[in-house]
């Protein structure tokens, strides 16, 4: 019920629940039952991608900026899933800096490769997933002054429409409910 009427909005959503529980598949059913279902869908690990190459994988990078890569530039999977959906999956393990730069997409629906100068506008559907207590890592945030967690105004970007899977030796106690 909660991944239909998801899917009949635009909204971000986030997706949690515990290693194994199906948050992709979930994410993968929002997308399919929406109206951005002929769109692509692209799901990115945030936790498996090193820091410093995240920022490219999601917004690009323009033309000779790396010496050693294509040298026509990326689009990056913000531009290519433009007009579908992207998850964000592990949300929880994204860098603090990476926090704050999607924060900003996430604002002005605008990416601005690595390397460029130039904006460009792109509309796509952001759902998270992540096993992790982001409000525990909120907290974290806000006591560190900074330096680890969870930003909490990108918490309350994502979390628009939340839907929470439960474990899996929980699952047959719902059932029977």
């Amino acid at each position: 019920e909660l991944i239909e009427k998801s899917a009949r909005t635009d909204v971000s959503v986030l997706i949690l629940g515990d290693t194994g529980t199906g948050k992709e598949l979930t994410a993968k059913a929002i997308h399919n039952l929406s109206s951005r279902k002929s769109k692509k869908y692209l799901a990115i690990n945030c936790g498996g991608i090193p820091a410093d190459l995240l920022e490219t994988e999601l917004f690009g990078y323009s033309p000779g900026t790396f010496t050693d890569q294509i040298r026509e530039g990326k689009p990056g999977l913000f531009r290519e899933a433009d007009g579908g959906t992207v998850l964000l999956d592990e949300i929880g393990d994204m860098p603090l800096a990476m926090q704050a730069k999607l924060l900003r997409f996430l604002q002005d629906h605008k990416v601005r490769p690595v390397g460029s100068s130039d904006e460009y506008p792109v509309d796509v559907r952001i759902i998270s997933s992540t096993n992790k207590n982001l409000e525990k890592m909120m907290d974290e945030y806000d006591s560190s002054f900074g330096n680890k967690g969870f930003r909490s105004d990108l918490f309350w970007r994502i979390k628009v429409f939340q839907i929470f899977l439960p474990a899996l030796k929980d699952r047959l106690k719902f059932s029977k409910e």
